[in-house]
């Protein structure tokens, strides 16, 4: 229904909000996605009583009413050993590929949410249009694996990846991170990581909307703080679950954007959303990699908002998924 509804005129979606274009420093927000918001409101009104099962099933509820998965892709789930455990890794690939590239994806949802399935869809459409194998990481989730485990699972995955690539039918020195929102933090952690460990880096990193300051100090995050999905209680409910001591924050390893040491890291395509409380750090993030030597694309897509990678089914999401696609398989082929 969701869907139909957001083939409507905008001018029709306006009137249906009952309200005038928001508009927020000169940015205005799609119409759609104005839409979305009203019909979406607050699912969860006091999040002190919200347990994180209870946020995970919403998600997975959520993801469920845009799934859409690329038929022409395949998939196949492997098992990677962890330190006390194991987590999972869905392999996406097509037949069509021809590139021995690969792309190490970490999904987000505040370290205690999301998994492989929420975002199998965008996963699936990634090794579509960027033409390579997709490795999704499920790393182990927060309150139950609080930081750094779910960084070290995903670091153990991608050095699985580079020890595996034989197998895998991928070039080692051609793996790449991508990730959005924490999968983002997750990524440039990855990046730093093996910079300093002296492991095998990435060929390239792609950054949807990033979570890269846990200690939550960016002027999107008050001026955007309610009313456009993602809010500034969330993301303190997701710190909080995820961080074993608020002091937690201050740490590079949580937070990217703190790591005062980035030069010499694999080039950078950032993207962030207008309408998102984690707007300026991401683009802060995209400075400093800059002003450190890197190479560095970023872009703002000013009406948008957090997580809209996952919201194919808004008109315009695909395309500007498109074009990231398109300038992301540059540098990582």
């Amino acid at each position: 229904m969701i869907k139909l509804l957001m083939m409507l005129p905008n001018w029709l979606l306006l009137l249906l909000t009952g309200k005038k274009q928001i508009e927020i420093e000169g940015r205005k927000l799609h119409i759609p996605f104005q839409y979305l918001l009203k019909l979406s409101g607050n699912p969860f009104e006091n999040l002190n009583d919200v347990s994180p099962d209870d946020f995970r099933n919403g998600f997975i509820a959520q993801s469920e009413l845009s799934s859409s998965a690329t038929p022409s892709v395949e998939w196949k789930d492997h098992e990677v050993e962890v330190p006390q455990g194991k987590i999972r890794v869905r392999e996406y690939y097509s037949s069509s590929i021809n590139s021995n590239a690969g792309l190490m994806f970490y999904h987000g949802g505040g370290f205690v949410i999301g998994n492989i399935e929420t975002h199998h869809d965008l996963t699936s459409y990634l090794c579509n249009k960027l033409e390579s194998k997709v490795f999704s990481v499920e790393y182990r989730l927060s309150p139950e694996n609080k930081f750094p485990i779910p960084l070290d699972d995903s670091f153990k995955a991608y050095e699985w990846a580079v020890a595996s690539s034989e197998k895998l039918g991928i070039d080692p020195g051609k793996i790449s991170v991508a990730g959005d929102s924490c999968g983002g933090n997750i990524a440039a952690s990855v990046c730093i990581r093996s910079r300093k460990e002296v492991v095998q880096c990435p060929k390239a990193q792609l950054l949807l909307y990033p979570w890269t300051d846990l200690e939550m100090k960016s002027d999107s995050i008050e001026s955007l703080n309610e009313g456009f999905s993602l809010t500034k209680p969330i993301l303190e409910w997701f710190r909080k679950h995820y961080l074993n001591d608020l002091s937690e924050a201050s740490l590079a390893t949580a937070s990217p954007l703190l790591e005062e040491d980035l030069n010499n890291l694999p080039p950078a395509h950032i993207f962030t959303a207008g309408f998102d409380p984690l707007r300026d750090e991401g683009k802060k993030y995209s400075e400093k990699l800059l002003e450190a030597g890197n190479q560095v694309t970023y872009k703002e897509y000013s009406e948008f908002i957090h997580l809209f990678a996952n919201m194919q089914f808004i008109p315009g999401v695909k395309e500007s998924i498109d074009e990231i696609c398109e300038g992301f398989k540059q540098i990582m082929n």
